[in-house]
């Protein structure tokens, strides 16, 4: 349905997002966000104090919103208008022979150093046995 079908009472009834949804969609471009509230003002007729009163609420309500994307230059335009690209850097995850062995030599130093602590820390442990101990007692 097109905005200007919408009896203003109906209007008056809907939400920021969904005003902003349909003036997206009749004006079929992007537009910055001040302009788009402010034609929801319009709509609205609210004052200009209301206008800045209310466009912070505004903003959270377009950024939590998913029928929305924010482009570049602060220009907002509904979400199913573009598309997403994602770019995937396949060099990033090659590790080349050499850099896989450099990862095993560290990780063998490391086990070495690893076992040897753990020999230095156990050579004052005594081992009581659960006889003996009964004994002391």
């Amino acid at each position: 349905m097109k905005l200007n079908e919408i009896p203003q009472e109906e209007l008056e009834l809907m939400g920021y997002d969904d005003l902003a949804f349909l003036i997206l969609k009749d004006e079929n471009k992007k537009m910055k966000i001040n302009d788009l509230f402010k034609k929801i003002c319009s709509i609205l007729n609210l004052s200009d104090q209301e206008f800045e009163n209310r466009i912070a609420d505004f903003f959270e309500i377009l950024t939590t919103d998913k029928r929305f994307t924010m482009l570049e230059d602060g220009y907002w335009d509904l979400k199913d208008r573009h598309s997403q690209k994602v770019i995937i850097d396949e060099e990033e995850d090659f590790i080349d022979e050499t850099e896989e062995e450099e990862v095993e030599e560290e990780e063998n130093i490391f086990k070495e150093e690893e076992d040897n602590g753990a020999d230095e820390d156990l050579k004052d442990l005594v081992v009581i046995d659960g006889d003996e101990d009964e004994e002391n007692l």
